[in-house]
């Protein structure tokens, strides 16, 4: 976490408003495997991590909210009142406040100053710890007495009816309820945990962001759901299963391939793969075999590459470097895919090399600036004490 980041929001609140506000930590995560699983029923392992987003609020006894980020230099200002959709941000948070009222909790007047340290638009959700963080602390502020699941549910439909991205829970989930040092052992079924314990003795997560965003990426997600939803039809009237995760072999889907088009097979076939791939990486984790794991890491990149087709040229390019350098045990790209970061774990050793040698090569290749980020698991939403 920084610091200078959580003192800059609180400094511009200080500047804004005449009020000590209480000071909360929104997490951005990463997703070590188990990727576009969490819309299909299957098994997903984020972490909270060290780039994320501060808010500071406090009440303010009327039915004006105030809110100014720091990172856009914008302001909002409404009455509890006249909480409706806007573009940008803004539909995030007013998102989390329409989802309170619709629950029937009363939503009082609050000042509002946030900010932070995550990337925007590199797959390490920086919307989901903007909801979260205004949720956590109105949670507090107000004595709503929501737990956490019930806060990281809320931020999912705020995103479902405000942006109206249709997004799995995974991202809100890991946000909310991440744990210093340990990874989430997600089941998006029944919306259960396990904390796996995280050991990278000697290694680093470090995230390459490729800089690029095709404008495939929105349209071609909502097209893999429907070719997932398309293809689990066809294998509930086949083969009597509910969900992927009731197909324990790969195999079995041979029994429908004539039944579905030559896409939706592929991506049925990804997703019965990857959620295999996503508990045996947790059993790896707890037997401290890294190199296991980094190997289904591989793995998971060439199946969103070549199956779910969701991978490009320049994170294909970016993973093909990593896995044929000796200090690097695994790597994927992260996120939805069509651009965005690929995670690495790097022998901390070898980082400086591996990375001056990948960031010149990609810039080679493709004339682009790649960014680096190095991230470390943290604890999921608080409130941070003392910071002056």
């Amino acid at each position: 976490m920084s610091l200078a980041a959580a003192f800059k929001v609180k400094k511009a609140f200080g500047g804004k408003f005449l009020q000590k506000p209480r000071l909360y930590y929104s997490p951005g995560r990463i997703n070590l495997i188990g990727e576009h699983i969490d819309y299909n029923d299957g098994f997903v392992m984020p972490a909270a991590i060290d780039k994320g987003i501060y808010y500071a609020i406090a009440l303010n006894d009327s039915d004006d909210i105030n809110f100014y980020s720091t990172n856009f230099d914008e302001t909002l200002s409404i009455k509890t009142s006249g909480v409706e959709r806007m573009d940008g941000w803004k539909n995030y948070v007013l998102g989390v406040l329409n989802e309170f009222q619709l629950l029937h909790f009363p939503v009082n007047g609050f000042n509002c100053v946030f900010g932070g340290n995550i990337p925007i638009g590199a797959g390490i959700s920086s919307s989901a710890a903007l909801e979260g963080g205004l949720a956590y602390g109105l949670n507090e502020l107000n004595n709503y007495q929501l737990n956490r699941k019930e806060l990281a549910l809320l931020c999912q439909r705020a995103e479902h009816n405000f942006p109206r991205v249709m997004c799995g829970i995974m991202d809100q989930y890991a946000s909310i309820m991440g744990k210093k040092d340990h990874v989430i052992l997600l089941d998006c079924r029944s919306i259960t945990h396990e904390y796996v314990p995280l050991h990278l003795p000697g290694y680093k997560i470090v995230l390459i962001n490729s800089r690029v965003h095709h404008s495939l990426a929105s349209s071609e997600y909502n097209r893999r759901r429907n070719e997932c939803e398309e293809g689990m039809m066809i294998m509930r009237e086949e083969m009597n299963v509910q969900s992927f995760r009731d197909v324990t072999k790969a195999e079995d889907l041979l029994t429908v391939k004539d039944k579905m088009s030559y896409e939706v097979y592929e991506r049925c076939l990804y997703v019965v793969e990857e959620i295999k791939r996503t508990k045996d990486a947790a059993n790896f984790l707890k037997e401290n075999n890294l190199n296991a794991f980094g190997k289904l890491m591989f793995k998971t990149h060439e199946g969103l590459s070549n199956l779910y087709q969701v991978s490009c040229r320049e994170l294909d390019f970016l993973v093909d470097k990593a896995a044929k350098n000796k200090n690097v045990v695994g790597a994927r790209l992260m996120g939805g895919g069509f651009g965005g970061c690929t995670i690495n774990v790097v022998q901390e050793g070898g980082k400086a090399e591996f990375l001056s040698k990948i960031l010149a090569d990609y810039k080679d290749e493709f004339n682009i600036d790649a960014e680096v980020y190095e991230v470390t698991v943290v604890d999921g939403t608080h409130e941070m004490i003392d910071v002056d």
